[in-house]
This record gives C-alpha cells, structure tokens and sequence, in this order.
C-alpha cells in the first residue's frame, strides 16, 4: 500500500507497461527503462513507445538499463516523485529502496502478471487520473471489440502460448493461464486450451516447463509460439513436437519478430494498437487450417 500525497509530476519507471499507460495519460515519464528487447532501431525506445512520444511533442526520458536489476542510482538522479513499478519483478528489498527514493507503486499480485488493464488503472491513480485512465481502458477495449469482429472464425478456438529452443527440443516452455500474453489471446475471443489449463494447476509463475514427451497434451486449436534457432520446420520434423496437435494441423503461428514478440510479451495501450492487426489476421490464418 502506497500513499501519494499530491498528484505527481516527475514518474519514473520500473518494469514494463507503466510507462505505456503514462505516456498515454499525458504524464511522461521522467525516467524509464531502456528497451532490452524488441528496439527494432537500437534508440532504446519501442516503437509503440517512441510514436506516442512524438505524438505528444515531448522528448525521450531518460533511459537506463535493468539488465543487471534494479539502477537504483540512475532512478535517484531523475529526481522523480513517484515510481511506477506496477508491472515488474522488484523485490520486497527493492522495493525497500526504492521507496528511499520517491513513494513507488508496486505489483499486486506476481511478478510480471499485472494485466494491462490493471497496470492502467494503477497508473492513473497513482498519478491522479483514475477517470481519464477508465476511458483509456475503454477506448483500448473498443479496438479489441472492433478487431475481434473483423475475425468473427477465432471466437471459441483454444489457443495456446510456447516456447522451444532449437537447441534442446527435449523441453517446451508453456505459459500458464495467467500469463498477460494468454490473457491478451482471450481478449481476442480465443479460450485457453484444455491441456493447459490441466498442465498449468499448481504453477505459482507465469511460465511452466514439460518433456516433449507430453507435448501432444497440448491440445490447442491454434498456438502462437516462439522457437529459438528455428522455425516451424524445427517443429514438423522433431518426432516428439510433430505430435503437438496444432503443429500437425499447420495452425501455428511462428512469432520471429523481435518487436511483435515484445508487444505480445507486454501488452499495454499503446501496444496493443500498434500490434492487434497483425496478430489477429496470423491467427485467423492459421485456425484457417483448421478445416
């Protein structure tokens, strides 16, 4: 629980999303991280990110790296008079310090599970506009409603959301229920496999592994996954991932674009937009196949 006394005008970010949400409420950010992943033009700014910036007439915050955790000096020297931290993996001791530097707005829940709806919503509090971030969630759900009804075929398809690495096929990486990127896929009218949903009770965290060995228990219509040094052939030819249904079908969607990754990864306001099109139309592709 965290008090802000009087409505802030100098954030400073940690983790992902909260700054989105900011920049879209007209509050931008002193400070925020430096993208990691997903910098298609090495500027350390998303896309996403970096258009609502212009659009704005405002200039890039500064930036710092969380590769090495929390900066917690580089946060210190923007001089901020609230942290939002709302979707992100800080500690209780980081959070401890932090709270040294400027009241900080935390996760409620677990690390890197705070939905974009909620990120909004905690964001627009905390800096004083809760009725103006209500309607930033509203108007972002209108573009979901008005997406999901070009793509009428997806509504009750199961899906599902993995990860392989070429390397080491022996284990695939799957993302449980409560997992944001999940929750973006059932916002698109599409229902989380039952295999799933069965493999994931009893995961505390956003991302569980299992054998190849299982893998036909991944039961999904369509599957949206990510495979490391490789593509769907990588799949079609592994004699344990060939029996994943959705790879049998040819309805998955290889996802090799760094910055489409990322705004899967994190949705939030503004990436949402930018990203919706592209990804219903690949998924509508695939559950194509189907039959």
């Amino acid at each position: 629980k965290t008090e802000v006394q009087s409505q802030p005008e100098r954030p400073a970010v940690v983790g992902w999303g909260s700054a989105d949400a900011a920049i879209a409420l007209g509050t931008i950010p002193v400070g925020m991280p430096e993208a990691a992943f997903g910098d298609t033009d090495g500027d350390g700014v998303l896309e996403w990110v970096m258009d609502a910036l212009e659009a704005a007439g405002a200039e890039t915050p500064a930036l710092y790296s969380e590769t090495d955790g929390v900066p917690f000096e580089d946060i210190a020297d923007t001089e901020p008079d609230v942290i939002l931290a709302a979707n992100s993996g800080v500690t209780q001791q980081e959070y401890d310090t932090l709270t040294e530097i400027a009241p900080t707005i935390a996760y409620p829940g677990a690390p890197y599970g705070t939905s974009w709806r909620d990120t909004t919503a905690m964001v627009g509090r905390a800096l004083g506009k809760p009725a103006e971030a209500e309607k930033l969630v509203s108007d972002t759900e209108s573009v979901i409603a008005d997406e999901v009804a070009k793509h009428a075929d997806l509504a009750g398809k199961t899906v599902m959301v993995a990860w392989v690495d070429a390397k080491d096929p022996g284990k695939v990486q799957v993302y449980t229920p409560s997992d944001t990127r999940v929750q973006f896929l059932n916002d698109l009218g599409l229902k989380t496999a039952p295999g799933v949903e069965e493999l994931a009770k009893g995961e505390d965290g956003f991302v569980f592994t299992i054998s190849a060995e299982e893998a036909d228990r991944l039961d999904a219509d369509v599957a949206i996954m990510f495979v490391e040094g490789g593509d769907l052939s990588t799949l079609q030819g592994d004699p344990l991932l060939s029996k994943i249904p959705a790879v049998g079908h040819g309805s998955v969607v290889i996802i090799d674009q760094d910055d489409v990754l990322m705004a899967l990864s994190s949705p939030t306001v503004l990436s949402i937009p930018w990203v919706i099109g592209d990804l219903a139309g690949r998924l509508d592709e695939a559950a194509a196949k189907l039959g």
